[in-house]
């Protein structure tokens, strides 16, 4: 039997509203679409805004596109939250609010693509730190991506594993060359059944 191409589960963070949903859409829809381009799994927060761009940009490129909702049902993530879901090929209901969703998108996630962003972007920025999961951050998409390296230089933190850049097709073969370079110092866990 021949041996399965690991699908990688990429996050794309970035704000709903505000600022950065106007200057960072169409980068948004690039990073969506060339995670698709690429066979990988798009994840999102299943929200509006620039999460939806990418969600959208990557089911448009036939990719898989799975959100993470803060509700606890369709119902509620459609008539309490007001979030779509069109974009989505699945969703998972969390039932954890928004910073419950964040941390489990964040863990599910091999790399994330933070693009502009405002609170929430942060907080999923901080969890993908802690976690450390490679991250790109999505360079002239405004919002919290223009302060990542204050906030880096504030925590004590290292630029390890953070990678910035304008084009998003390049940041997204970057971010896969460093989940392939992690998953090399891990031991082979596959076996035949």
């Amino acid at each position: 039997m021949a041996k399965q191409k690991l699908q990688y589960q990429i996050c794309v963070s970035g704000a709903a509203r505000g600022d950065s949903v106007v200057t960072g859409a169409k980068l948004a829809a690039a990073a969506g679409r060339e995670i698709a381009l690429r066979g990988h799994i798009t994840l999102t927060g299943a929200t509006k805004g620039l999460p939806y761009e990418a969600a959208k940009a990557a089911r448009a490129a036939h990719g898989f596109s799975m959100g993470f909702s803060p509700a606890s049902s369709r119902l509620a993530h459609v008539k309490k939250y007001r979030l779509p879901l069109d974009a989505f090929d699945s969703v998972l209901f969390t039932g954890f609010e928004y910073t419950g969703r964040n941390l489990l998108l964040v863990r599910s996630s091999d790399a994330v693509v933070m693009v502009g962003g405002r609170i929430g972007t942060l907080n999923e920025l901080t969890i993908a730190i802690e976690e450390r999961k490679p991250i790109g951050v999505l360079l002239g998409s405004g919002g919290m991506t223009e302060e990542v390296e204050y906030v880096l230089k504030a925590a004590k933190r290292q630029r390890t594993g953070i990678i910035f850049g304008r084009d998003p097709a390049k940041l997204v073969d970057d971010l896969i060359e460093l989940i392939e370079a992690k998953s090399r110092r891990l031991p082979d866990l596959t076996t035949e059944l």
